[in-house]
């Protein structure tokens, strides 16, 4: 079996409700489909458009397929305002909160926001749409497992960053 290559790049856009979003490669001329189930293989349901991402890929009749995801790399994110009352997380901050093994609750990406629960408690856990962004997902599903660095804000625990749960499993 011919060994398949590992391809460097950005996602171009993805798209949960399609189930499918494309890789634009570093260096190569097409774009790389990326299918649902491959990301979700990796341990996410979407993937931030504009996110670094490393998939092993196979030619197909149709074009370049990804066929396993080897690593996603979120935005680089600098500091970035919380809420209304200018609180700040800085890169720092962040890498200091531990990771918190959660279970999303819901999520709406309308509304900008949804709430997950830790493990063990019963507080719920803000999450923002540009925390999730910034931590390189575009969605997330009512039950899903991820990972939440946490800090108290002045409205209760707020997330800070998310990560899925096999990535956090892997650190």
């Amino acid at each position: 079996m011919k060994a398949m290559p590992v391809v460097h790049g950005h996602v171009k856009w993805f798209d949960p409700v399609k189930g499918f979003g494309f890789i634009v490669s570093e260096g190569a001329g097409s774009d790389i489909l990326l299918h649902a189930n491959v990301l979700r293989n990796f341990g996410q349901s979407s993937v931030a458009d504009g996110t670094r991402i490393s998939v092993r890929v196979q030619e197909t009749a149709r074009g370049v397929q990804a066929v396993e995801v080897v690593s996603i790399e979120p935005p680089q994110a600098g500091a970035f305002p919380l809420n209304e009352d200018a609180v700040v997380a800085t890169p720092e901050m962040i890498a200091a909160q531990p990771l918190e093994p959660a279970r999303v609750k819901w999520f709406d990406k309308g509304k900008g926001f949804g709430f997950a629960n830790v493990f063990g408690k019963t507080d719920d856990v803000f999450i923002h749409i540009e925390v999730l962004r910034s931590s390189g997902f575009a969605d997330l599903q009512p039950g899903e497992a991820v990972c939440l660095r946490i800090i108290e804000g002045k409205r209760g625990q707020m997330a800070v960053q998310v990560v899925s749960w096999e990535m956090a499993a892997r650190s």
